[in-house]
């Protein structure tokens, strides 16, 4: 019995012990690693090469405590889960990034496998982003009842010759699954690149055309084009609503790490076709030479990236010493918890196989306020039965129990809103950040 009480007194404190444990374990696998590194340095000698390794492994040590004193402190201070989840995945990018580059400059045979995985979480963390976004401002007003009443947002360049999209819930529905395609078709394309590097027709910066990268290469690019389009045109809307969040440096956190390091790949790529580079490295490798700078680079960057992570992404905000919250690690299981992000990917690929069925059924005209493709009003929730997670649900209207009180005070002026909850509303509010 003493036994059984002391491990749960040990338990119950665990915000006291758990810093000190992640620091005490990194510590552990760098006293672990170092010697390794030290040992191939003495072992293969310093090239160039082994010098980016070497250079750029001080800077991952660097980076990973930062990203997981920021990560560590959301779980200790796990107050407003629906919205520190996303943001705790979105943090865990920076870490993937760099440790994947690092690793990748030291076992370049192994980068087909290890640019996968970090691709495929590239795809999650833009995918959180939105949501993270959604859910704050679900918390704060009547997201569709807000944009309806809003004045019409304009397509801007290189895209303002198109026709201006809805305001309310099919604004937000394109917003959301203009982002949502990016995920869906990097994890597509995250594959086929894969396949296609095991079946030796895949090779970066090979832009033949009996080479898949330049088929991959387009798709991304545009892609990634539609999800950053789709991206800033939200926040262009919402910019209003969003301040609070202070979401100007998030957005140059989020566009800085995924898009920069994309456009940056491409540069170096067409500067080693040139030979522009080449001369540094004194190799005529180009592949090698294009993927080393990349990945030194990335190892310099996300050090910066981390440091703009810890003030753009604050566990601060969510400081509350009055809220008990979950233990660390049911916190820790629920970041992973990939349902809503499965849930999402099936209703992106419904509502594209609705939208084909009716081109090619010649139905295009479609109802703003249609049940079945219709936007659910941002106040509605749906609890799962296992384990009570909230989810917001999209795509299945239901009745909202929030009241939208909107005054405009002059011609010009935005309109006002005032929340009004019904007796169903949810009391969890957004920190201001």
């Amino acid at each position: 019995m003493c036994g059984c009480s002391s491990c749960h007194n040990l338990c119950s404190r665990w915000r006291l012990w758990i810093r000190p444990l992640v620091f005490f374990v990194y510590a552990a696998v760098i006293l672990g690693v170092l010697p390794y590194v030290i040992y191939k340095m003495v072992q293969d000698g310093v090239d160039k090469f082994q010098f980016a390794w070497l250079v750029g492994g001080l800077f991952v040590f660097i980076t990973i405590p930062i990203s997981l004193w920021q990560i560590t402190h959301h779980l200790v201070n796990y107050t407003k889960p629906k919205l520190q989840k996303h943001i705790i995945r979105i943090l865990w990018l920076v870490p993937v990034y760099s440790l994947d580059s690092w690793l990748v400059l030291r076992f370049p045979s192994l980068g087909l496998y290890l640019d996968t995985a970090r691709e495929c979480y590239e795809a999650y963390a833009i995918y959180n982003f939105m949501m993270f976004l959604l859910q704050f401002l679900d918390q704060m007003v009547e997201l569709d009842v807000v944009l309806d009443l809003k004045p019409q947002t304009k397509h801007f360049f290189p895209l303002c010759c198109l026709k201006t999209w809805p305001m309310g819930r099919e604004f937000i529905h394109r917003c959301k699954h203009g982002i949502l395609q990016y995920t869906v078709f990097h994890l597509i394309t995250t594959g086929l690149a894969f396949v296609c590097g095991l079946a030796n027709i895949y090779e970066e910066g090979n832009f033949s055309p009996t080479n898949a990268f330049v088929y991959l290469f387009v798709i991304n690019n545009v892609s990634q084009f539609v999800a950053m389009y789709c991206l800033v045109l939200f926040y262009k809307a919402m910019k209003d609503e969003l301040q609070p969040m202070a979401p100007l440096a998030k957005f140059l956190c989020i566009k800085c790490v995924v898009f920069f390091s994309f456009f940056q790949g491409v540069a170096i790529m067409f500067l080693a076709k040139l030979d522009v580079i080449k001369e540094v490295f004194d190799n005529d490798d180009l592949q090698r030479i294009s993927n080393v700078l990349q990945n030194f680079l990335i190892c310099i960057e996300m050090f910066i990236a981390a440091v703009a992570h810890h003030f753009a992404f604050s566990y601060k905000p969510y400081i509350d010493s009055d809220f008990e919250g979950s233990h660390c690690c049911t916190a820790f299981l629920l970041i992973w918890d990939v349902s809503d992000v499965r849930s999402d990917i099936r209703e992106h690929v419904s509502v594209v196989r609705e939208g084909v069925k009716r081109h090619l059924t010649g139905h295009h005209s479609r109802s703003r306020g249609s049940d079945s493709e219709g936007i659910a009003s941002w106040g509605s929730f749906s609890r799962s039965s296992s384990g009570g997670d909230e989810r917001t649900r999209l795509l299945v209207p239901t009745p909202s129990h929030h009241t939208v009180y909107c005054a405009t005070e002059a011609p010009t002026a935005s309109p006002h809103c005032t929340l009004m909850p019904g007796e169903d509303s949810d009391s969890d509010g957004a920190p201001e950040m």
